[in-house]
């Protein structure tokens, strides 16, 4: 026995039935394509606006700290006033303590130096001093000053590092 052929009938009705699932699909397709579309626009939306608020506080803090250093009209009272050089030292001293306050307040810190290990992440070493009154590696002169804002180091300090003596050059100067 052979399997029934389907009718004409049948067979249009099938394709009829097809025709209405795949306008279904076509449709929902449609409708997913088009919220995947605005998903994405308000995701770039959101990305810009992030952006942005991260730069209005960037340029809030970065405004703040420009405001306390604000010193250009003191160092221009000093350099154009006809002051003596006792006067000037001692404004320089009071521009100096405000700078410092200013670096102080904000987080920044002098990085210790003179007497201390040589450590290559916060000091850069310009030069060895021949030396027996402090042990090898120790830094026994500071050359410029280093800072770090909290664990980062924004300029490492220039120094001169102890290193001992060689015993040949002893013998020469016992001799």
């Amino acid at each position: 026995m052979s399997p029934k052929k389907p009718t004409k009938k049948e067979l249009q009705k099938r394709v009829e039935e097809l025709e209405i699932q795949l306008k279904e699909a076509e449709n929902k397709a449609e409708k997913h394509l088009s919220q995947l579309k605005y998903a994405k626009a308000d995701l770039e939306n959101t990305q810009k606006q992030s952006q942005k608020r991260m730069q209005d506080v960037m340029d809030r803090a970065n405004g703040g700290l420009l405001q306390q250093l604000l010193l250009l009209d003191e160092m221009e009272v000093l350099a154009t006033r006809d002051a003596e050089k006792e006067n000037l030292v001692q404004g320089m001293g009071m521009v100096l303590k405000k700078l410092q306050k200013v670096m102080d307040s904000e987080g920044v810190r002098v990085i210790e130096a003179e007497g201390h290990p040589f450590d290559p992440f916060r000091h850069d070493a310009i030069m060895e001093v021949e030396t027996s009154e402090e042990p090898d590696g120790v830094i026994v002169e500071e050359v410029l000053r280093g800072y770090m804002y909290k664990d980062r180091v924004l300029r490492a300090s220039m120094v001169k590092v102890a290193r001992s003596p060689k015993k040949s050059e002893e013998e020469n100067q016992d001799e």
